[in-house]
């Protein structure tokens, strides 16, 4: 589909300021919305919410329905009396500038855990969605139970879903299950009422959907017949990407890999399902790793790194012809970058999803690189200066940025070379550089990390891929979104008619 032409900034919400160590969807969620409508910009791309599990990413959740219990506000909790405001008191002291994952979970679940189930609509919210809820709020307890083990480590009669083993942990953990039923319901609250703050202020919101699920998900727990997975439930075969520029091994993901054959069968009922939830959040959605869905990289278990797997041909257009005919049109952006091949782009011209461009990616020696120059951008693409795996820009133009091995002294001296005769820049301020070409390009969609905006150098990289440890941890200070960088923003953004 065609989207109107418009800019936005990319900020996952754990990035946003605040006392208590991690970004909420509280009042500096809302400040930031009015830093956007203030700077002219009317999107804003989040990274998948869901509750983060193995090393603490967003591509790696218990669930891909349920939303992330770190991201609620406490103090929101307090306005509403559903928490009393002594238990902020007992907050440790968080770093301002990262979050301090090892401190913050066991405080905050700890406080979040504590709160009794209330509110008019809190039944109502677990009737509605009893379709995950369920599985979900009793997969959570389950793991509590077992010290946070992955279910393959459960009690025989929890792991394999033993009906009657079910029905006496539903009742012996009846009160755990409620508290997570209530987390749940807390969060789609408070997010319900951030997106309505969004929509007064004409701001958009960009979801974003993995392709894969964790392992250790309720969906896989629940649903072990749309996976490939041993008798015990341990998968045989893992997701991920090649060789590519990002690393020379590969990306090893770990996910399990869907058995199509049973989706198809169910005419995709997983899937539509998971889309309709998304859609019911955010307005349109980045379909993360679309390569995916035509062919993938599957990987042997027991491998160590991604380089020994072979391309399996996926559903095709098939998944995305019954999701239109249950949804309608669908607003996906496709993110098609990494080793594209012709059939891939048929798939995503076919629904006329727009693919990606990354400026960052346009002046290197790879393949793709002449599709990122904006002189070759088709008005269907959604542009980015660097995304979530990149470093930022003034990283990436100053240094080969953190432990980045594919980029030689040469190979940058190259690039900066020939990004400076491209864009006319001596490199001074080359974030501003970055953002003003995208916007006066004729990409319909343009998209900036806000560090870029903020023109921050490596030490705000969000993550860096293939690598485990100090991700996802960047959080941006109280007081940086100043009126004069707003300002800046929105007087490019007017001049180049994206308001």
């Amino acid at each position: 589909m065609r989207f109107p032409r418009s800019s936005g900034i990319l900020l996952h919400p754990t990035s946003l300021p605040g006392r208590y160590g991690i970004g909420d969807l509280g009042a500096e969620a809302r400040r930031f919305v009015d830093f956007l409508a203030a700077a002219g910009q009317t999107l804003w791309q989040v990274l998948p919410l869901g509750p983060t599990g193995y090393g603490d990413s967003p591509y790696q959740c218990f669930s891909a329905r349920a939303g992330n219990p770190l991201l609620i506000s406490l103090e929101s909790l307090v306005e509403k009396t559903w928490l009393d405001a002594s238990a902020l008191a007992t907050a440790p002291e968080f770093p301002e500038d990262r979050v301090d994952f090892e401190r913050l979970i066991p405080w905050k679940t700890a406080v979040l855990e504590s709160l009794p189930p209330r509110g008019a609509g809190f039944e109502k919210f677990c009737g509605a969605n009893a379709h995950w809820l369920d599985d979900f709020a009793l997969f959570m307890a389950l793991k509590q139970q077992h010290q946070m083990a992955a279910w393959t480590q459960w009690e025989p009669g929890a792991r394999d879903r033993d009906p009657k083993a079910l029905s006496t942990w539903r009742e012996r953990l009846a009160g755990p299950v409620a508290a997570q039923k209530f987390l749940q319901f807390a969060f789609f609250e408070q997010w319900r009422e951030l997106r309505e703050y969004c929509r007064a202020r004409g701001v958009r919101i960009m979801g974003d959907l993995p392709i894969y699920i964790s392992h250790d998900s309720a969906d896989v727990w629940a649903n072990r017949q749309y996976f490939h997975l041993d008798a015990l439930g341990n998968p045989t075969v893992v997701s991920g990407v090649p060789p590519d520029y990002f690393s020379q091994t590969g990306q090893l993901w770990g996910n399990p890999i869907y058995r199509w054959d049973a989706l198809a069968a169910d005419g995709y009922g997983w899937w539509l399902g998971r889309f309709r939830a998304a859609f019911e959040m955010v307005d349109m959605i980045r379909l993360d790793h679309f390569r995916g869905f035509e062919a993938y990289w599957e990987i042997p278990a027991s491998e160590p790194t991604a380089v020994n797997g072979r391309w399996v041909k996926g559903p095709g257009a098939a998944l995305f012809r019954a999701a239109q005919s249950a949804l309608g049109e669908l607003p996906l952006v496709a993110e098609n970058l990494g080793v594209i091949t012709p059939e891939v782009e048929a798939i995503r011209e076919e629904f006329g999803f727009p693919g990606m461009a990354v400026l960052q990616f346009a002046f290197g020696t790879d393949a793709q690189a002449p599709t990122f120059r904006p002189h070759n951008y088709p008005r269907e693409v959604v542009a980015y200066t660097g995304t979530h795996d990149c470093d930022t820009t003034v990283g990436w133009w100053s240094s080969k940025g953190r432990g980045e091995s594919t980029r030689s002294d040469a190979d940058i001296r190259r690039e900066r070379d020939f990004a400076m005769r491209y864009l006319n820049a001596d490199g001074r301020e080359i974030h501003w550089v970055f953002i003003r070409t995208l916007l006066a390009s004729v990409a319909d969609t343009v998209l900036f990390p806000l560090q870029d905006v903020l023109g921050l150098g490596t030490e705000a990289r969000m993550n860096l891929p293939a690598t485990l440890g100090g991700n996802w941890r960047w959080r941006y200070r109280a007081g940086a979104l100043k009126p004069e960088l707003a300002k800046r923003l929105r007087d490019l953004t007017e001049l180049y008619e994206r308001l």
